[in-house]
């Protein structure tokens, strides 16, 4: 999952020139019991057989580590492919999706005074690498952005020249991305800030919530006009090592080497499938997740599990003997970790389609119980989705949020869809995200088994109401 990015607008330029959708009006009736009985079948369906964990292994396991535009990612593309030609699926095709291409390489990191010290780093996505030889100066911290903007406004010379250290520590939170979403900024915002000021390099407390040595990768942005320079987050202990050094008062020099670079653009692709409806399968249902992961572990939480999660509700849709009124299309999205390009290309690809597309679910929060539901729809939708929480209230997965969906689907925001998001427990989540630790003895399989019994009884219900979703209306907050 990388929710630092800019929010994704991609999908906002169609809704200029789509009509409203030729759809039948919104009316509130309640879910017919053929409905809730194929629901609810699903639902205790999906506890029993509990299949979700097998798709995220076989991820993990057969194609591993899986970056956009890497031999790994190819590979996920095949795997995608097979597996749901293996499951069924009506269409199966691997539409391509041109992406950036960044190598990790070589990443060292020492302090060389007071007292030598070896640091535990690992360079952010798309960050430049060093200088031929490595890159060494004195370390200057700031505990916020807004610190470093604040100090730099009163001596516009205290960057100059030195590595900026941004030492922000991440919220631990029960459920959501609070915490994160507070701190993420540093990470993706923190090295062109600081470069602005006069900075060559950015060293960060990783964006993460465990005391482990494996330092959290993620991606960052430049800023146009702005020098790119070197960035780096350290493991929590090295990070704090380096701020008890700092505070004995004496200069603290830092020597950096990153490898990491840029290559060629490449190619990815988002792998679709369908499960065409019985009597409307004009009209989509989509359940997305992302397939690409970061390059230090297997990418078993981020986002194998959300695999695992919309495959198993495909597979279980597909099986049912009661398909639903409209067609479930499952999608695993290329370039979610990096930049989004899958996100921004299926609205694209399919713009013809989109004022059919009734709605859009997204699971990308890892292996933690459901809790519930976000939506993002229009305002006469809650009492609907008021009837699918009581679906899900056997699970614990009862609860209603506003504001729901992902990174992949937000897009289709600018063409009314609805988006919806499987609300998760995620108390360790932030433990493992993005680090070499993010492997598949970190899932759940309990917990993902109800995470696929509340998406699928909640998708069925969307794709065999009467009556779509309200849309969400132009200008939405």
């Amino acid at each position: 999952m990388e929710r630092g990015r800019r929010p994704l607008r991609a999908g906002l330029a169609l809704a200029a020139v789509l009509l409203p959708a030729p759809v039948p009006a919104w009316g509130a009736e309640p879910l017919p019991s053929a409905t809730l009985r194929a629901a609810e079948a699903l639902r205790d369906r999906a506890l029993a057989e509990g299949r979700a964990a097998e798709w995220a292994r076989r991820l993990t396991d057969e194609v591993g580590p899986r970056p956009a535009g890497s031999s790994g990612d190819r590979a996920a593309v095949a795997w995608g492919v097979a597996l749901f030609r293996e499951l069924g699926f009506s269409g199966v095709r691997a539409e391509p999706v041109p992406v950036k291409v960044w190598t990790r390489g070589v990443e060292t990191g020492e302090i060389v005074a007071p007292f030598p010290q070896r640091l535990v780093l690992t360079a952010l996505g798309g960050s430049v690498p060093t200088p031929e030889g490595g890159l060494e100066a004195q370390v200057v911290r700031v505990g916020s952005l807004e610190e470093l903007e604040m100090r730099a406004a009163e001596a516009p010379d205290a960057f100059r020249g030195r590595i900026v250290f941004i030492d922000r520590r991440t919220e631990r939170t029960g459920s959501g991305m609070a915490g994160y979403g507070t701190t993420v900024a540093v990470r993706t915002t923190g090295a062109a800030k600081a470069a602005a000021h006069g900075a060559v390099g950015v060293l960060i407390r990783s964006i993460g919530t465990d005391s482990n040595r494996l330092p959290h990768t993620g991606v960052m942005e430049y800023a146009e006009g702005v020098p790119k320079v070197p960035a780096a987050a350290l493991s929590g202990p090295d990070a704090d090592l380096l701020a008890r050094t700092l505070q004995t008062g004496r200069p603290v020099r830092v020597r950096l080497v990153l490898g990491c670079h840029d290559e060629p653009d490449g190619v990815s692709a988002n792998v679709v499938g369908d499960v065409p409806g019985r009597e409307r399968p004009e009209e989509i249902v989509l359940l997305g997740c992302h397939l690409d992961s970061w390059d230090l572990g297997t990418g078993a939480i981020d986002d194998a599990a959300g695999c695992g999660i919309v495959i198993e509700a495909a597979r279980l849709v597909a099986a049912s003997p009661r398909r639903p009124l409209r067609t479930v299309r499952v999608v695993l999205f290329a370039d979610e970790e990096k930049g989004g390009a899958g996100g921004r290309a299926y609205p694209r690809a399919h713009a013809a389609e989109l004022p059919r597309h009734v709605a859009a679910f997204e699971a990308d929060s890892g292996t933690g119980r459901p809790l519930g539901l976000g939506w993002t729809a229009g305002p006469l939708a809650e009492p609907f989705l008021a009837q699918v929480a009581e679906l899900l209230a056997p699970l614990g997965a009862g609860r209603l949020i506003p504001g729901g969906g992902g990174a992949d689907v937000s897009p289709l925001r600018g063409a009314g869809v609805p988006l919806l998001g499987l609300d998760q427990e995620t108390t360790t989540y932030f433990d493992v995200h993005h680090t070499a630790n993010d492997t598949f003895d970190k899932i759940d399989p309990e917990a993902l088994a109800k995470d696929a019994a509340a998406l699928v009884a909640a998708v069925y219900a969307v794709a065999d109401a009467p009556a779509p979703l309200p849309r969400i209306p132009p200008k939405a907050p």
